[in-house]
């Protein structure tokens, strides 16, 4: 079912997952607010917030599905730090049934994540 769901509608999901050394996969929370169409930061961390209330309540370890991270991003002639985070499926799982129905990107990430989450 995995193969289907790698139709071109489902490929920017793909295309931003990363793997780490250990193969564990991992979404930039930063991509993916992009992605799903979210143009500022503020408003997609409340969506990761509401998120992470849910993996809490699911009794699930918001440091395991959400660990923080630090980059550098460049801010005119210096560069700065950013929040951003490594996100689990389960966390994209639990973003997207968080987020804004009404973008169509949205309903797109509930049906990728929802199926994969289904199969394990």
């Amino acid at each position: 079912m995995m193969k289907e769901l790698i139709a071109l509608e489902y490929k920017i999901f793909e295309d931003i997952k990363q793997i780490r050394n250990d193969g564990t996969e991992y979404w930039s929370a930063r991509k993916l607010a992009l992605s799903l169409d979210y143009n500022k930061w503020e408003n997609f961390h409340n969506v990761i917030k509401r998120a992470m209330i849910a993996c809490k309540n699911s009794g699930h370890n918001i440091n395991d599905d959400f660990p923080e991270v630090r980059k550098i991003v460049g801010a005119g002639a210096t560069s700065k730090p950013v929040l951003d985070y490594e996100l689990s499926r389960y966390a994209c799982y639990l973003i997207v049934q968080n987020g804004d129905p009404r973008k169509d990107v949205i309903a797109l990430g509930q049906t990728y994540f929802a199926i994969w989450e289904a199969q394990y």
